[in-house]
């Protein structure tokens, strides 16, 4: 009798070390944290959409201009104009720049032309707390802002605001979003970059601002 019994306990603690069947062993969930990027925290949901649909934009400025006849224009800008044109390393040397403003529009809206180029001017970027700002130091219409990381792009992230007219110094972004401005910061050649605004509010489809080194002045 106690030979039995022994073997049936035996049986039994062996019995409970199997694996139950259908049963598949569980696994320990992991969660992935992304962090959000730095400029999605401060921009509006409008400004957001506009940003990321900026490839619709484009598709559209191009399509209207070629229709209205600019295709010889267009082409002539090169990359500049091409929407996958982007280089890596967005940033840009701190300094004064040459630009001109490539703005797209629909001919039947109130800016009344596919494409316009506007005459150059001076623009400016800076640095700010180690964050790069661009500003538009001419003309009645003077674009400034900060420019954001965007990690694994090729480009960065353009939030700021319009001054117009005899505006002493532009408002801060956010504090008029009739004002409000915000792109892609692109690279696009040797000292060549491009500020690319999606849907601006001033009606027109696309906007594209060109920036080039300007040449140091000799000091007099």
């Amino acid at each position: 009798m106690f030979r039995i019994s022994a073997l049936l306990a035996t049986a039994v603690v062996l019995a409970g070390c199997q694996p139950t069947a259908g049963i598949e062993p569980q696994s320990t969930p992991t969660v992935q944290v992304v962090e959000e990027s730095g400029w999605r925290r401060l921009a509006s949901s409008e400004d957001e959409a506009r940003v990321d649909g900026a490839a619709e934009a484009w598709d559209e400025a191009l399509a209207v201009a070629r229709r209205a006849g600019f295709r010889r224009q267009i082409a002539a800008e090169g990359r500049l104009l091409e929407p996958d044109g982007a280089l890596p390393r967005a940033a840009p040397s701190p300094g004064s720049y040459n630009c001109r403003l490539l703005r797209f529009a629909n001919p039947s809206g109130r800016r009344g032309r596919s494409m316009t180029a506007f005459p150059p001017f001076f623009c400016h970027v800076g640095v700010d707390a180690d964050q790069l700002s661009i500003t538009k130091q001419t003309g009645s219409e003077r674009p400034s802002g900060y420019l954001w990381d965007e990690p694994g792009t090729s480009h960065m992230v353009f939030l700021g605001s319009l001054a117009l007219g005899s505006d002493e110094a532009p408002l801060a972004y956010g504090d008029d979003q009739s004002r409000d401005m915000a792109g892609l910061f692109e690279r696009v050649g040797p000292l060549r970059f491009r500020l690319v605004i999606p849907r601006p509010r001033t009606g027109a489809i696309l906007e594209i601002f060109e920036l080039t080194p300007a040449p140091a002045q000799p000091v007099e």
